[in-house]
């Protein structure tokens, strides 16, 4: 089997990783959805935020970050958690699909008669 090419290591700027950890320290922000936003992993920005926090990384990012982003992200936040419920419905409907038809599949042929007596 041939042998897949070496992934690229993609190097951020310290601008970068300083923005994406403050956006994940908005009010109502998720380290998840911040990383999904940015196309990183949310481990990645986790260790960005302990390396801002130690010092680590230093440089200037904007005060605030502009406004599209935060409207985004919080609409991708709303997205998600209404993909979770309905995956959850689907799952106990699927459930309820299996739960009935194994009922009726174990049923007694006795209970299935129509009320003919046989002679």
């Amino acid at each position: 089997m041939p042998r897949s090419a070496p992934r690229a290591v993609r190097q951020y700027s310290d601008e970068f990783k300083l923005t994406a950890v403050r956006l994940s320290y908005q009010p109502g922000m998720l380290v998840k959805t911040v990383a999904a936003a940015l196309e990183i992993h949310p481990f990645m920005l986790s260790k960005w935020r302990t390396d801002v926090r130690e010092g680590r990384i230093r440089g200037r990012a904007p005060k605030a970050p502009p406004p599209g982003p935060a409207r985004e992200i919080a609409a991708l936040q709303a997205l998600e958690k209404a993909h979770a419920l309905l995956q959850e419905e689907h799952a106990h409907l699927k459930k309820a699909i299996r739960f009935c038809s194994v009922r009726r599949a174990t049923r007694s042929p006795s209970s299935m008669r129509s009320g003919r007596t046989s002679a």
